[in-house]
């Protein structure tokens, strides 16, 4: 069988460091250049955060968690994007008009084969790993590879443990093939004799999930051997089938991902509960998007599964190596490594000896940088609010919420406590769909009030506003967050937090809540927002004010110059406005760890855009904006990338930073990210993921902007 192979790639938008290198490119004239595939940047992005598994320089557990993060990306991209892309095909001409992919058929092929070549740089950066791993006495062990010991430990783990929780299937006498299900791995099995005497059949066995996928064995003292569970169940095979007979048997691992878009009408009321979840289930039916096998597995069993699994050449069918689901080396036993310094997380020095939360943000504004500083200052918040006698009532949005939020547990708190709470929970905030239903139920239980979101319209903006009524006067304060309210990712996330009681930004706030309150979701309500910037009203249309100032002052002769960071750029309006100003001579830098749809060069332009994209041990998830506005600054925070989605498809808030000591202090951050010369890559046309090295000082951004921040803590 032959896997089909792109004859027609584009390639002159597929990034250097993820072609192989048989291709050639051909260089296009700079004014041809428009914008960069989003999907083919978005691999490129995958590609840095492969080279950060790639150095050696990172810990050996860390390089291990790299690849787990590679693994997960990319299932998430098939799920999404490359689903999307199918569904683009299927609908013809019309869907290619409402989005920038104006070839997805092109792109597909472009995808295959990059991700081919990500996987063999995957292989061999995995390899490379292993022998370093046995170096360090650690050792993966197969199957085949066990003494004794391990043999009688790995039997007793397999009827102990294993056995009631897994179902053999013999798939050729099954006439309905089983639904593979997303995010599972099966072991699939050649049964057959040594003698021939029977006829070789196909079994299929589901990993199961509610199992530990690393079994620590039994070792010689100063050694540590570990055990995959699908190799426990592969020791395992003759117990399992001796009754047919068999006695020889071979057995690879497979997976399908499947489309995990969830189709939900208009009607946002009562049915979206009943319309998610029927989607939730319908997702686990999804089309099969990609097909990932052994390459070494039994020819014709592939051929067996292809065909009942109703795949194509067309189907994303990607060999690889022994182990899939990958992701789950994410929870690699990190105990069995030599110690690893984690950076830990600080109290911001203004609440170091404050009794109340609330009342240091009555004084002045505060800056939180997570997760540098630590999260715990949120938590702190409202649970001082929900015990606060004068509060009258807090409101909030949630996005993503820890598994064990104490967020939550702070509002419920505050429910009990007689408080009006408050919760816009956004249902549809892809793959946490479930469990923001489960969030749903406990707050209404505790008598929180919960609502749900608007038609067409995810809501992703991150506001908290807590009233306080002392005698007749009402006291505000809150704050607006680029991140998720979430503990656990807060610990490794970047982002900033601006806690306030600037009656401005709070008379926002509220506008922006009377909105999602309102059942009519009259957009009107919005209009009245004087300080925030909001969409889908009009943050596209204030960053392109800001950025038209620039030019103008750019085409004076004065001084012009834009600092952005973001996850993602792809809006082709903000990004041909951004065009003009390089071309008007407008100093751009931007640091953008994702999708970077943007070029960065042009012989017409007058300054070239400085793009670098930071893959560290955080992930880069702040968005600021910085515009030298005739030596006024504007600065700002938000929840929003220049995406068509967030712009124009969700409810994002931009808050402005007028405090002079924490505009300062987001400034010297960025320029320390924008020096950084160990973990940046340059963005450049070709995106090759080529390290920026300028400067003789080594400066890692992470670490500097910690001790930055801590010597600001005793200053």
């Amino acid at each position: 069988m032959r896997l089909q192979k792109s004859e027609n790639l584009d390639i002159m938008t597929m990034p250097t460091a993820v072609i192989p290198k048989k291709v050639t490119r051909k260089k296009a004239p700079a004014e041809k250049k428009k914008m960069i595939a989003r999907d083919v940047s978005w691999l490129a992005f995958n590609a840095r955060v492969l080279q950060e598994a790639g150095d050696k320089t990172v810990p050996i557990y860390e390089r291990i968690r790299f690849l787990g993060i590679f693994s997960n990306n990319l299932d998430e991209f098939f799920r999404v994007r490359v689903a999307t892309l199918k569904r683009m095909l299927s609908f013809g001409k019309s869907a290619v008009k409402m989005h920038l992919e104006e070839n997805p058929g092109k792109i597909i092929d472009s995808i295959q084969t990059i991700v081919m070549e990500q996987q063999r740089e995957f292989d061999r950066i995995w390899k490379e790993i292993a022998v370093e791993m046995e170096e360090q006495n650690i050792f993966l062990r197969t199957e085949k590879q066990l003494n004794k010991e391990q043999q009688k430990f790995v039997l007793n783990y397999f009827n102990e443990q294993v056995r009631t929780n897994i179902i053999p299937l013999m798939i050729e006498s099954i006439q309905q093939f089983p639904i593979l299900r997303d995010k599972s791995i099966y072991l699939a099995v050649v049964l057959a004799r040594q003698d021939n005497s029977i006829g070789q059949k196909f079994a299929l066995i589901e990993i199961p999930s509610v199992l530990p996928r690393f079994i620590i064995l039994p070792a010689k003292p100063g050694e540590h051997d570990i055990i995959l569970l699908e190799d426990v169940v592969r020791f395992c095979l003759p117990n399992i089938f001796s009754y047919f007979g068999f006695d020889k048997f071979s057995s690879h691992i497979i997976k399908v991902t499947r489309d995990a878009e969830l189709d939900i009408d208009n009607d946002i009321a009562d049915s979206i509960i009943h319309q998610i979840e029927k989607g939730l289930k319908d997702r686990r039916k999804g089309k099969p998007v990609r097909f990932v096998y052994d390459k070494d597995i039994d020819p014709l069993l592939l051929e067996y599964l292809i065909r009942r699994l109703g795949l194509s050449g067309k189907d994303n069918l990607i060999p690889g190596a022994r182990i899939h689901n990958f992701k789950d080396f994410m929870d690699f036993p990190e105990t069995i490594f030599p110690p690893h310094s984690h950076r830990k997380s600080f109290t911001h020095p203004l609440f170091l000896n404050a009794s109340s939360v609330m009342h240091v943000v009555q004084r002045q504004d505060v800056m939180l940088h997570f997760p540098y500083h630590s999260f715990d200052i949120i938590i702190d918040l409202l649970r001082e609010a929900a015990i606060d006698p004068n509060v009258s009532s807090i409101k909030m949005t949630a996005y993503r919420l820890a598994r064990n939020s104490k967020i939550v547990n702070a509002l419920i708190n505050a429910a009990r406590n007689g408080k009006h709470v408050t919760v816009i929970l956004e249902l549809r905030a892809r793959f946490d769909e479930a469990a923001n239903l489960d969030w749903k139920a406990r707050l209404e239980d505790e008598g929180v009030k919960v609502l749900l979101g608007i038609p067409n319209m995810k809501i992703h903006a991150k506001l908290c506003v807590i009233k306080k009524r002392i005698g007749n006067k009402t006291i505000q304060c809150g704050f607006v967050s680029t991140g998720n309210l979430n503990e656990r990712t807060a610990r490794v996330y970047g982002d900033h937090c601006l806690l306030t009681a600037n009656r401005a930004i709070m008379a926002d706030i509220n506008k922006i809540f009377a909105y999602l309150e309102n059942g009519r979701h009259d957009i009107k309500l919005l209009e009245g927002c004087k300080t925030l910037p909001v969409s889908p009203l009009n943050m596209r249309n204030t960053f392109l004010r800001l950025i038209d100032r620039e030019i103008k002052n750019a085409r004076n002769k004065k001084k012009a110059s834009i600092i952005i960071k973001m996850n993602s750029l792809s809006d082709a309006v903000l990004i041909a406005k951004l065009y003009d100003a390089a071309k008007a001579g407008v100093d751009i830098k931007m640091v953008i760890r994702g999708i970077c749809c943007a070029y960065t060069e042009n012989k017409k332009w007058k300054k070239n855009i400085h793009a670098v994209s930071i893959v560290d041990e955080y992930l880069e998830h702040a968005r600021v904006f910085i515009f030298h506005h005739g030596g006024q600054e504007k600065v700002y925070i938000a929840s929003c990338d220049w995406m068509i989605r967030n712009l124009d498809h969700r409810v994002e808030a931009a808050v402005p930073i007028t405090d002079p000591a924490i505009r300062k202090e987001l400034y010297e951050i960025m320029k320390i990210q924008l020096s950084g010369n160990v973990k940046a890559r340059i963005l450049d046309n070709e995106q090759k993921n080529e390290y920026y090295r300028e400067g003789d000082k080594k400066i890692r951004s992470q670490v500097e902007i910690l001790k930055y921040l801590q010597e600001k803590q005793y200053q």
